[in-house]
């Protein structure tokens, strides 16, 4: 008898076990958000890739001196609690928090401040988008919470340039530990999140830093409110969908505009707009290439475009249909410029033609001194697609033969940066007009970002000016001149204004949507249970 009683008990106790471990496993389930997104980034690294999916995680796990609000204007203290400019703008005094501790437990200083700025200057480095911090002349920690900018001319963006996670201060012994493997084998921050684990294409694993206070002002939380966040990459737009419907996924700024409206109408989850955001989609055009060299080619191929037929079907009507080449609302956005030079309009785009010496043939496709107006255009394959057969077909109805070519993302890049054709496909993330005209348009930029081959001294002129000001009203000035220069010379044809929204399950708060670049989450501080 207590043979069987004992194998009883055991029985019992074991099957007690097996419950507690269930409702531990359950527990834990219940304090892990799982976010589902689209693609993966190749390295966790700040430096060393401007991918949108690096950026939404380390602006998760790290953190930068200054931060942007949700009005993606206004600036607020991050690691530095405060700053001074000097009146010619060269030299940046930051005051750093003393409480700071990366996820090592080790404690941030201005030394690794400095440390961050010299890695990514280094030539060694092969870092990315260095225009980004400005012509930097020396960056210096006067004591262990004082850190000196110093720049050899102004730099009226950098402030704005400081919220973007290429500016996340890192822990550069781990980067001399890991070498060529930092951003890949482990990633040490001072985020609300630490890393735990990265699967590539697969899933990244965040953990919540328990020392970390110090989240921006504009958040209700200074602190995470999550154990663990899990980013899932699910390249399926269906499955996205199906997860967050059916409870196994948390959150997703990824969800297809197909989807988007039945999403907002389930009861059981929310749906967030990003009030600012700034990402556009367009077509650009090498202006010196023959078949676009001339702007009333160019402005009649514009006013040939139905923006919001291509938005209406693209982005289910979701998206803003673009008649500006920068969205309004941008910092120094010009809303003075000719909003006449865009939007369908074809008996003017034929007059344009005619005008120009192009021709209508036989085949109804126009032909001046023999040659048939048929220019190329480069994309990368997935959405643009859509968007390319669409602006084809109204080039037809102007005849002009517009020829496709798309490629897989793995060599696109590659092909843009070649001379091969007369147009090109495109989408990109700004956080002002200075952010966005700079980047694009300056001459020195050329064969790549600025693919427009735009080389124009008054618009280099302007864009010195502009990026040098230290008063306000003279950077607004100038940035809004090249607006209306590049405008009024339709070197791009803009299609639409994405929009940005995250959807979220119904185990969490509704999360509010933050639009700087493109990182709907950015530091993860909106993400709660109810």
């Amino acid at each position: 008898m207590s043979a069987i009683i004992r194998t009883l008990t055991l029985g019992a106790a074991a099957l007690l076990a097996g419950t507690t471990l269930l409702s531990a496993v359950a527990s834990a389930q219940q304090r892990t958000v799982t976010v589902v997104r689209e693609i993966d980034t190749d390295r966790y690294d700040p430096h060393k890739s401007t991918a949108r999916s690096n950026g939404e995680v380390l602006y998760m796990v790290g953190d930068t001196l200054v931060n942007l609000d949700f009005d993606l204007k206004t600036l607020t203290p991050g690691l530095a609690k405060s700053w001074t400019v000097s009146p010619d703008g060269t030299l940046y005094t930051f005051k750093l928090r003393d409480d700071v501790t990366f996820c090592s437990g080790r404690k941030m200083t201005a030394k690794d401040v400095v440390a961050t700025y010299e890695r990514w200057l280094d030539p060694e480095t092969k870092g990315l988008v260095k225009w980004r911090m400005g012509d930097v002349d020396k960056v210096s920690a006067i004591d262990d919470f004082t850190v000196e900018y110093k720049l050899k001319k102004p730099f009226s963006e950098l402030l704005y340039q400081m919220t973007q996670y290429f500016h996340t201060i890192i822990n550069v012994d781990q980067v001399k530990q890991l070498g060529a493997d930092f951003g890949i084998k482990g990633f040490d921050g001072t985020g609300p999140y630490c890393m735990e684990s990265w699967v590539p294409r697969d899933q990244t694993v965040l953990v919540r830093h328990a020392a970390y206070k110090w989240g921006p002002s504009f958040y209700p939380n200074a602190t995470a409110k999550v154990d663990r966040v899990i980013w899932k990459v699910v390249p399926e737009e269906n499955t996205r969908v199906t997860a967050l419907q059916a409870g196994q996924a948390d959150v997703s700024q990824y969800v297809p505009y197909w989807a988007l409206q039945d999403l907002k109408d389930n009861k059981d989850l929310s749906v967030s707009r990003a009030e600012n955001y700034f990402w556009t989609y367009f077509i650009g055009f090498k202006v010196d290439k023959e078949f676009v060299n001339d702007v009333r080619v160019r402005r009649a191929i514009n006013l040939a475009v139905d923006q919001k037929a291509i938005t209406d079907a693209v982005t289910f009507g979701f998206g803003e249909p673009a008649v500006t080449l920068l969205r309004p609302g941008i910092l120094d956005f010009n809303d003075k410029v000719d909003r006449g030079v865009y939007g369908e309009n074809v008996a003017q785009a034929n007059k344009l033609l005619d005008e120009a010496g192009w021709k209508i043939g036989p085949d109804k496709f126009r032909y001046k001194d023999g040659k048939k107006l048929a220019p190329v255009v480069y994309g990368i394959a997935g959405q643009f697609k859509e968007v390319a057969e669409a602006v084809q077909g109204d080039m037809r109805k102007i005849g002009v033969d517009l020829q496709i070519q798309l490629f897989d993302a793995t060599v696109a890049w590659g092909k843009l940066s070649t001379q091969e054709f007369d147009a090109f496909g495109m989408s990109f993330p700004y956080v002002s007009a200075g952010d966005a005209l700079n980047l694009y348009f300056r001459s020195a930029n050329r064969p790549a970002p600025n693919r427009m081959n735009w080389n124009d001294k008054e618009t280099d002129e302007l864009l010195d000016k502009g990026s040098q000001a230290t008063d306000e009203k003279v950077r607004n000035a100038a940035y809004a001149q090249v607006q209306e220069k590049v405008h009024d010379a339709a070197v791009w044809i803009p299609l639409y204004h994405e929009p940005l929204h995250v959807v979220t399950g119904a185990k969490l708060k509704p999360v509010r949507a933050h639009g700087n670049y493109g990182c709907g989450l950015y530091k993860g501080l909106s993400l709660e249970f109810k």
